[in-house]
């Protein structure tokens, strides 16, 4: 294993909050393989990247040396998690909760090592554990604690209900730290609180408490809300290569970053350099590019990432654009004809002007197949273009 201290810095890269950060780095000094633990419900059949934030930091445990624990929410799944939500979320059936699960355990080892990695399902323990032992595992905690939770306490307050079985969650969540014996748990910030609860339950059985490692929420392609397969913003590992790399090469330069601290194994020092030759005048196209090959080869390979980006080359080049667009009119209002960011508006490419000044800032304008450097260009009555916005939006437009 590399020195505790190093090892430390490399694992808070990404990182949002370490808790505690003392006791990590007393537990890397010890020297001895950690067992670390990330859990996931199997609430829908397909991961995206946004669970991959937790597999990457849970891989980067497993290159240290730590005993790397997958652990799949079989059990929790069936009474569903409000995290986040304003009302309860819908338990899972048994049949939906196996099938989900199946196909996660295919999925994960496209960034976990399968030799190296332990696949746990909660079920285990917990259906055999009787009605007895539930009652004092919910002796354990109270319910003022637990209404400490944002989201519980939102709805308390607003007189929305809440079902006892909800508050079993985080209990359960946190008892399968003291049942793995789990030296740190990952989540993401939403599960802050469920973390939590698993230091307070190890310590009530006599363990050592966790640490807790909180990762962010990765953004969708929208750069706003959190990727959900639900919002449409999501970029599935299972996605074929040039869908995955089309969808990558769509997102803002400024998400970009963000994606790479997230998702890129290269090492930061690397990112940060990119990132300060983009300051000083350099394409982030390039660097987008090799963002997008990374992320492709890793859940495909090196090929389908080299077949995908002359795939994406070819289809936006001069002369590769939709020919079977119907034309739009647009009536120019003043005789010079219509502003370009009035055009992609009125055009139904962006929701407003602002969007379109800030779509055209990120190089994610094109007209004709050629990038729009001009955010001030007029387009001229008896002009025929087509417009493009991102990967997918496009328009013919004709002024009148």
């Amino acid at each position: 294993m590399i020195d505790p201290e190093q090892a430390l810095e490399s694992l808070k890269r990404g990182a949002e909050e370490i808790l505690l950060e003392k006791e990590l780095l007393e537990r890397l000094r010890a020297g001895k393989p950690l067992r670390v633990k990330a859990g996931f419900d199997p609430t829908a059949p397909d991961l995206h990247l946004g669970h991959t934030v937790l597999l990457g930091k849970l891989k980067q445990f497993q290159d240290l040396g730590h005993e790397a624990i997958f652990l799949i929410g079989d059990f929790t799944g069936m009474i569903g998690d409000p995290t986040g939500k304003n009302q309860t979320r819908p338990p899972l059936s048994r049949d939906e909760v196996i099938e989900n699960a199946r196909t996660y355990e295919e999925q994960i080892f496209k960034i976990l090592d399968p030799e190296k990695t332990l696949v746990m399902f909660n079920s285990s323990w917990m259906n055999a554990m009787s009605a007895a032992d539930l009652i004092q595992l919910a002796g354990k905690y109270t319910v003022a604690r637990m209404l400490e939770r944002d989201d519980f306490s939102k709805r308390h307050k607003s007189g929305q209900a809440i079902a006892i079985h909800e508050f079993l969650y985080p209990l359960i969540q946190g008892y399968d730290s003291v049942a793995l014996k789990a030296d740190v748990e990952l989540g993401g910030t939403d599960q802050k609180f469920n973390l939590l609860v698993g230091r307070q339950l190890q310590e009530a059985y006599g363990q050592k408490p966790q640490v807790v490692i909180t990762m962010p929420i990765l953004e969708g392609l929208d750069g706003v809300q959190k990727m959900s397969k639900s919002l449409g913003n999501y970029i599935g590992i299972n996605e074929p290569a040039d869908e995955m790399f089309g969808k990558l090469m769509s997102i803002s330069d400024d998400l970009m970053w963000r994606y790479f601290e997230l998702l890129s194994f290269r090492p930061l020092e690397e990112i940060r350099a990119w990132q300060r030759a983009c300051a000083e005048g350099a394409n982030p196209r390039d660097y987008k590019v090799r963002l997008a090959q990374e992320i492709v080869a890793r859940f495909h390979d090196h090929e389908a990432a080299r077949k995908a980006l002359e795939n994406f080359e070819a289809r936006f080049k001069r002369g590769a654009l939709p020919e079977d667009l119907e034309t739009l009119p647009l009536t120019s209002d003043v005789p010079e004809g219509i502003a370009i960011a009035k055009l992609l508006k009125q055009a139904g490419l962006v929701k407003s002007t602002s969007e379109a000044f800030r779509m055209i800032r990120q190089g994610a304008v094109r007209i004709d197949g050629e990038r729009l450097e001009d955010p001030k260009r007029v387009i001229a009555p008896g002009e025929v273009h087509i417009f493009q916005v991102g990967k997918r939006r496009f328009a013919k437009v004709e002024v009148k």
